[in-house]
């Protein structure tokens, strides 16, 4: 089973610029996108049915062009839950989680805190219910994978100059605490596991050919619970897919 994790800063240029090529070519078993920046009646979905999947959509209510995200399935989950079940976070579209016959797959597009302070809280207010609402969903759905763009680097082999950027939204001492805490829920961060090397990122900025350099940040992550550690086969990113600032990320797991 190939699950792949894409944040694709927009599906509609993405479309445009051949992304359903590439998702026929690598065939995917399900799809987790974030930041989609469209609504569903926006999209041509039936492009998706044509590509043998299921596909659900959350997008922002809050303004049209923002956040979103979606899962396409080759399986038809038997349970969708959008959100989180709180308002002034669900309205941006941030949480979408399947429920399958074996396993639950969740996808996450944790807040920028980058742009402005309040933006900055109202990312830690996120993370904080995200964290109440995923110890909640672990007594009911042990087997769980969070596929997203978690908007930040856990360590500092994840990002390519952690001096210059210990005070910067995404490296904060605090979203790296936070980063522990989630993972002692009983996660593991399924690239890490296999990759130990540095130099690895999933996010380059457009500014300064950063990505032609290879100055980037690894903010892009597929948490696998602990309870399906003995399926994982391999996880590994995709760089050199440019359909957007970020790159795939791929778990291979035993269904």
């Amino acid at each position: 089973m190939k699950i792949i994790s894409y944040n694709i800063n927009g599906i509609r240029s993405g479309i445009k610029k051949g992304l359903l090529n590439w998702i026929k070519i690598c065939n995917p078993d399900i799809l987790c996108f974030q930041e989609i920046k469209a609504n569903p009646e926006q999209i041509k979905t039936s492009l998706f049915n044509d590509l043998g999947y299921h596909h659900f959509w959350f997008s922002s209510k809050k303004k049209k062009g923002y956040s979103g995200v979606a899962i396409l399935s080759k399986e038809k989950p038997t349970h969708i839950e959008y959100g989180i079940g709180i308002d002034s976070i669900d309205l941006e579209g941030r949480v979408l989680r399947i429920d399958l016959e074996k396993k639950s797959v969740i996808s996450l597009y944790i807040p920028s805190g980058k742009m402005r302070k309040n933006r900055l809280d109202f990312k830690f207010y996120f993370m904080n219910n995200f964290l109440s609402y995923i110890k909640k969903i672990k007594k009911e759905k042990d087997k769980l994978i969070i596929c997203g763009d978690y908007n930040i680097c856990h360590k500092k082999i994840d990002i390519h100059d952690p001096l210059r950027n210990k005070e910067i939204s995404g490296f904060l001492p605090e979203e790296r605490m936070w980063m522990d805490q989630f993972i002692n829920l009983g996660f593991i961060d399924s690239f890490r596991n296999y990759v130990k090397e540095s130099n690895h990122y999933s996010w380059w900025s457009y500014r300064f050919h950063s990505r032609k350099k290879n100055k980037g940040w690894r903010i892009d992550y597929a948490m696998v619970s602990k309870s399906l550690e003995e399926k994982m086969n391999n996880a590994y990113l995709l760089p050199e897919i440019k359909y957007s600032d970020h790159c795939p990320t791929v778990l291979e797991i035993n269904n």
